[in-house]
C-alpha cells in the first residue's frame, strides 16, 4: 500500500505547489496601496500659463525623495528643482522653473506607500495649447520585472516559514510533546526557521531596488540597504532577524532539554516554552501586522492586534496541520501519532477557525468598506477566492475530524492486536532455541559415535599423533565458531529489528482509519497551500476601499476634463477620522468668470452614492493679490447637495477654494484646490 501512496503523494504535492506558483507567477507587480487621488493641474488639463508648481495628493501617507517626482518637458529635460515638499504626508508639491514654454508636460512619480508598497505612474498636462512629446507615460509601474518577481517570491516564502515555524512548534508543545523526540518534526520545524531566515535577509536586500529601480545590479548597493534601514520597513525587517535569534534558542531548547527530560518532568518547561514562544510569536507577527495594511488606514490602532492574531492563528492552523501531515506520513512506525495528539490538535484547529473567521470579518470590512467591493475590486474578488477556499478546508476538516473519532475508537482494539503479536512472537522465538538446543545436543552424539567408530579401526601407533590433531584441531574450531557466533547474532538482530520495523510499518498503514486521516489531512495541506498563495497576492493587492475612492477621484477629474461651457470643477477626497467620515466633495463653478457665478457643491461617499454631513463651508482666496479669504454659505438643497448663487469673483486669476467639512460634532477637516477664473 505504500508504494501505491507515494507516487499519488508526490504527483499531488507536485500539483498543488505548481499552482500556488502559478498564481504568483501570474501575480501583476504589487498594486499601489496609496492612490493618487487628486493633481494640480489635473491629468489632462491644458492651463493658460505655466504653473509655479505641481502638486499631488494621495489616499494615505507616502514617502519621498528628490527623484520620486518629476516633471518634463516635451523633450524629456527635467523643468523642475528636485526638491518636494509637503506637510501632512499625503500631498506633495515641486516647484517648477520660470518661465516656461508652451506644450505637453509630463508629471512622473515614485513613491512607497505607508504599508511598504511601492507606488509609480504618470500623466500629462498642457501650457497653451497640447503638442507632441518625446516622453512616454506607458510602463510607468513599481515593483515588477525580475526584482519584483523575486521579492513576491520572498514574500511567500516568509509566509509559508513562519506558519511552519510556529505551527510546528505549537503542535509539539499543545498537541504531542513526545514528538519534540521525532526526526522528522525537528527537521520540519527547523526547516521553517532556516527558511525565515534566508527569506528575510533576502526581502531586506532586494528592498531597495524593488522600491527605487528594479534593477537586479541594485540588490547588492550598500547606499540603498543603509537608506531602507532607516524606513519603516528595514526596521521591521530587522526587528525579524533579532527575534528569529530569539527563536533559535527557542528551538534548542524544545528539541534539548524538553526531548531529554521525562513527562513527568516537563511540565514546568512546557509553562516556560509556551510563554516565551508565545511573546516571539507575537513578536515575529508584529513585524508584518506594523508595516503592511493594518498600520495605516481606519482604526490601526485596532487593526495592528488583529492582524497578531490573525496571523497566529493561520500558522496555528495550517503550521499545525503541515506537522501533523509530515508526522503522519514521515514519522517512524515504533513511533506513531497517537490519537490524542490528533485529538488535541483538532481542538486547536477549531480555535483557530474561530479566530480567523472574527479577525477576518473585521479585516474584510476595514479594507473593502462596502458591499459592492467584493465584486467591483481586485482585493474584493481575491477575497471572495480566499473565503471559498477557507469554506473548502473546513469541510475536508470536518472528515479529519470524523477519521480522528474512528481512529480514537480503534486504538484500544489494535493495542491488544499488537499485544497478542508481540507475545506470539516471544513464544516463537523461544521455540527456535529450543530447537536450536535440540540441533546442538544430536549434533554431539552423533559426533561421538563417529570418533569411537573411528578409533576401532585405527592402529594403537596412530593414536597418540591422531588425539594430539584433533586436540588442536577441536580448540582453533571452537576459537573460529565462538568470534562468528557474535557476528552471526548480531545479523540477526539487526536483521530481526528490520523486520519487525516493516512489521510495524504494515500495521500502521494498514489501518483504514489511519489511512482515511492521513489523506483527508493531505488534502487540507492542498488546500492550504493555495491558500497561502492567494493570501499573498491579497498583502500585494491595493485594498477596496483605496481603489474606490480612486476611482471616484478619477471620475471627477474625468467630469472636470470634458468640455463644458466654461464650468470649472473640484473633487477632492475627504477624511475626517470619524464614523461617515470619508468621502468626496465635488465644487462646481459656472461660468468660472469675473463677476457673479452659481456654486454647487455636492458630498458622495467613496462609492459614488449622496449624503449628509452637519455642516460645510466655502471660501475663495487669490494670494498672488492678497485678496480673501472670501466665504461663502452654501444653501443645503437636497441629499448630498448644497448651492450658492451669486458668488461674486472681482478679478481674474488663480484662486484657491477652500472646503470645510464636518462630520460630526468634532471630527472636520478643510481641503483646497487652486481653479483658474478667467
Amino acid at each position: 500500500m505504500t508504494q501505491t501512496i507515494a507516487p499519488r503523494v508526490r504527483t499531488l504535492v507536485l500539483l498543488l505547489l505548481a499552482a500556488a506558483c502559478a498564481l504568483l507567477a501570474g501575480a501583476a507587480p504589487a498594486s499601489a496601496h496609496a492612490a493618487l487621488t487628486g493633481s494640480d493641474p489635473r491629468q489632462g488639463a491644458v492651463v493658460d500659463k505655466a504653473p509655479a508648481q505641481v502638486s499631488l495628493t494621495f489616499s494615505e501617507s507616502v514617502s519621498m525623495d528628490d527623484d520620486s517626482l518629476r516633471v518634463l518637458d516635451p523633450k524629456g529635460t527635467r523643468v523642475d528643482d528636485g526638491r518636494p515638499s509637503g506637510t501632512d504626508g499625503t500631498t506633495y508639491s515641486v516647484k517648477l522653473h520660470a518661465g516656461l514654454p508652451d506644450g505637453t508636460y509630463t508629471v512622473a512619480y515614485q513613491v512607497v506607500s505607508a504599508d511598504s508598497h511601492p507606488v509609480a505612474g504618470a500623466y500629462t498636462f498642457s501650457v497653451g495649447a497640447p503638442s507632441k512629446t518625446s516622453v512616454s507615460v506607458s510602463g510607468q509601474a513599481a515593483g515588477g520585472g525580475f526584482v519584483g518577481g523575486l521579492y513576491g517570491v520572498g514574500r511567500y516564502v516568509s509566509y509559508a516559514a513562519f506558519a511552519v515555524l510556529v505551527g510546528g512548534a505549537a503542535f509539539v508543545l499543545a498537541c504531542w510533546p513526545r514528538g519534540s523526540g521525532v526526526r522528522v518534526v525537528q527537521r520540519f520545524v527547523v526547516s521553517g526557521w532556516v527558511a525565515l531566515t534566508a527569506a528575510t535577509l533576502l526581502l531586506l536586500l532586494l528592498r531597495g531596488s524593488y522600491t527605487g529601480s528594479g534593477k537586479a545590479a541594485d540588490i547588492f548597493d550598500l547606499s540603498l540597504l543603509g537608506e531602507v534601514l532607516q524606513t519603516k520597513s528595514g526596521a521591521a525587517l530587522v526587528s525579524r532577524l533579532l527575534l528569529l535569534a530569539a527563536a533559535a534558542l527557542f528551538i534548542a531548547v524544545l528539541f534539548g532539554a524538553y526531548d531529554k527530560r521525562e513527562d513527568e518532568e516537563k511540565q514546568d518547561l512546557t509553562f516556560g516554552l509556551a510563554v516565551g514562544g508565545s511573546v516571539v510569536a507575537a513578536g515575529l507577527a508584529a513585524t508584518w501586522a506594523m508595516s503592511e495594511h493594518a498600520s495605516v488606514g481606519l482604526q490601526a490602532g485596532l487593526a495592528m492586534p488583529v492582524d497578531v492574531v490573525h496571523l497566529l492563528a493561520v500558522a496555528a492552523w495550517l503550521g499545525g496541520l503541515t506537522a501533523l501531515l509530515v508526522a503522519l506520513y514521515r514519522g517512524p512506525a515504533d513511533t506513531p501519532v497517537p490519537a490524542l495528539a490528533v485529538r488535541r490538535f483538532s481542538r486547536v484547529a477549531f480555535g483557530s477557525v474561530v479566530a480567523l473567521v472574527a479577525t477576518g470579518t473585521y479585516q474584510s470590512w476595514r479594507q473593502l468598506g462596502s458591499w459592492t467591493a467584493f465584486t467591483d475590486t481586485r482585493y474584493g474578488q481575491l477575497l471572495l477566492v480566499k473565503i471559498g477556499l477557507v469554506a473548502v478546508l473546513v469541510g475536508v476538516a470536518y472528515f479529519s475530524r470524523r477519521w480522528t473519532a474512528q481512529l480514537a475508537e480503534a486504538v484500544p482494539a489494535v493495542a491488544g492486536q499488537r499485544k497478542k503479536e508481540r507475545v506470539a512472537a516471544s513464544g516463537g522465538l523461544g521455540n527456535d532455541k529450543a530447537k536450536a538446543s535440540e540441533k546442538t545436543g544430536a549434533s554431539g552424539k552423533t559426533g561421538g559415535s563417529e570418533k569411537s567408530g573411528a578409533a576401532a579401526k585405527t592402529a594403537t601407533a596412530e593414536k597418540g599423533e591422531a588425539g594430539g590433531k584433533t586436540s588442536g584441531a577441536g580448540k582453533a574450531s571452537g576459537a573460529g565458531k565462538g568470534s562468528g557466533g557474535s557476528k552471526r547474532a548480531a545479523q540477526l538482530a539487526r536483521q530481526r529489528a528490520a523486520v519487525d520495523a516493516a512489521r510495524q510499518k504494515r500495521q500502521r498503514d494498514s489501518d483504514p482509519h489511519r489511512f482515511g486521516l492521513r489523506r483527508s489531512v493531505l488534502a487540507e495541506a492542498g488546500v492550504a497551500v493555495v491558500l497561502l498563495a492567494v493570501t499573498t497576492l491579497l498583502t500585494q493587492t491595493e485594498p477596496g476601499r483605496t481603489e474606490e475612492e480612486a476611482k471616484a477621484a478619477g471620475v471627477a477629474s474625468a467630469a472636470t476634463a470634458a468640455p463644458s461651457t466654461g464650468a470649472v470643477t473640484l473633487a477632492m477626497p475627504f477624511d475626517t477620522g470619524g464614523q461617515n467620515g470619508k468621502g468626496v466633495v465635488r465644487v462646481e463653478l459656472d461660468p468660472a468668470r469675473v463677476g457673479a457665478n452659481d456654486l454647487h457643491l455636492y458630498v458622495e461617499r467613496p462609492d459614488g452614492t449622496a449624503f449628509d454631513i452637519p455642516e460645510v463651508k466655502v471660501a475663495l482666496t487669490q494670494k498672488a493679490k492678497d485678496i480673501g479669504p472670501l466665504p461663502v454659505a452654501p444653501e443645503h438643497i437636497t441629499t448630498g447637495h448644497w448651492s450658492a448663487s451669486q458668488v461674486q469673483i472681482p478679478m481674474a486669476g488663480d484662486w484657491e477654494v477652500a472646503v470645510t467639512v464636518r462630520t460630526s460634532d468634532i471630527d472636520q477637516v478643510t481641503l483646497s484646490k487652486n481653479a483658474q477664473i478667467g
